[in-house]
């Protein structure tokens, strides 16, 4: 039998974790998993645009990618009303379900 003293014997049966530790370390780990908004080049953003024009200008349903720092975001709908000034878009998604989306958050978009 090994003594206590040895390999780490008396630590090893009094190891804690405190909550608030606990919950810290996770926060840190939710953190690292953050990412960075990705650049888009001038052909991807004319292709977001025509698409949403043609959603709004023909009715058609649209598929936006928004994005979002841990997973992005793929909403389905129809283009209902673009709001110039404020940069964003309303999209409906049912008849009564409709979200307000900043076009810089768009990252894709297809018809």
């Amino acid at each position: 039998m090994a003594s206590k003293l040895s390999e780490n014997g008396i630590f090893e049966g009094s190891r804690l974790i405190l909550p608030e530790h606990r919950d810290a370390y996770l926060a840190q780990e939710e953190l690292q998993r953050r990412r960075g908004k990705p650049v888009l080049d001038e052909q991807e953003m004319l292709l977001i645009e025509e698409a949403i024009l043609e959603s709004y200008q023909e009715c058609r349903s649209v598929t936006l990618t928004v994005f979002n720092p841990f997973d992005d975001e793929h909403i389905r709908g129809v283009i209902s009303m673009i709001d110039k000034p404020n940069r964003r878009i309303k999209l409906v998604r049912a008849e009564e379900d409709y979200s307000w989306i900043k076009l810089e958050e768009i990252t894709a978009a297809s018809l």
